[in-house]
């Protein structure tokens, strides 16, 4: 993950040299993952839709031979052949999200080590000297108090009057500090309410036979799955610099722009 990290760090720095502000750099290298991970994302996307009409097909299967369980298996294996697909193909998105997810909270943490790629003596000596050892953050608390005095360790982290080494349960008393984890939280539920109509879109189209008894367990499944996300991302980014959110915040509206413009792309060509 370190190595990762690290890969991402100067793709960050180089984009940070460029702009010469570390919000418009997030957002900016946001974008730029966002687009080299398209092929992933619409991938996934047929996934989607193609499992979605395979419901009816694994259904009849599973009912035939509920039986025998050996028979059954081996049918769902034949039909995932048939279709050229994986019962795993959709995993890929999701283990490639949570190893982002993991590598910008280092690059968040220590933007020193992975970003600027500042020696390791030399933040052992400012935490030293600012006697920082114990502290959740010492690399952002370092560009706080020394960036000013020495440009090896200086970002720019000022983006449209926040400041975003800022961590909102250690800085609640300015209100400022929340207003990026809101516009996530409002950003998210528009995602999940986005995903589950299309999901209940292409359920009613596809699997008509399916009762509404398994269909209402199969939207209130994912609208807890939908709730639980963005609950445990608004929890760490509270104690997270607010670089973190910002990151989460613009992939979320990027990623809704997506499944918008693909879904219409999927729809048409079915059409």
């Amino acid at each position: 993950m370190s190595t990762i990290s690290n890969i991402l760090g100067y793709i960050l720095n180089y984009i940070y040299i460029f702009v010469n502000n570390y919000g418009l750099a997030i957002i900016l290298f946001t974008i730029l993952i966002k687009i080299i991970l398209l092929p992933v994302s619409i991938k996934q996307q047929r996934t989607m839709k193609k499992t979605s009409k395979m419901q009816i097909e694994l259904k009849e299967i599973q009912d035939k031979y509920k039986n025998n369980p050996e028979r059954l298996n081996q049918e769902m294996i034949n039909l995932y052949k048939r279709e050229n697909m994986s019962p795993f193909s959709g995993c890929l998105s999701s283990i490639i999200q949570i190893v982002l997810i993991i590598s910008i909270f280092y690059i968040v943490r220590s933007p020193l080590t992975y970003m600027k790629k500042v020696d390791t003596q030399t933040i052992e000596n400012y935490k030293s000297q600012l006697n920082i050892s114990k502290t959740t953050y010492p690399e952002v608390q370092i560009i706080k108090e020394m960036g000013s005095k020495d440009n090896n360790v200086y970002l720019n982290m000022n983006f449209l009057g926040l400041d975003l080494s800022s961590v909102p349960s250690a800085d609640y008393k300015d209100y400022k500090v929340f207003i990026i984890p809101i516009l996530y939280v409002i950003s998210s539920i528009i995602s999940m309410k986005i995903t589950l109509n299309m999901q209940k879109t292409n359920n009613m189209n596809n699997n008509k036979e399916e009762t509404s008894d398994e269909l209402e367990a199969l939207q209130n499944m994912n609208k807890t799955m939908g709730y639980m996300m963005p609950i445990v991302a608004v929890s760490v980014s509270l104690i997270a610099p607010l670089g973190l959110a910002l990151y989460w915040l613009i992939n979320n509206l990027l990623m809704i722009l997506e499944r918008i413009i693909l879904n219409t792309m999927f729809k048409e060509k079915e059409e």
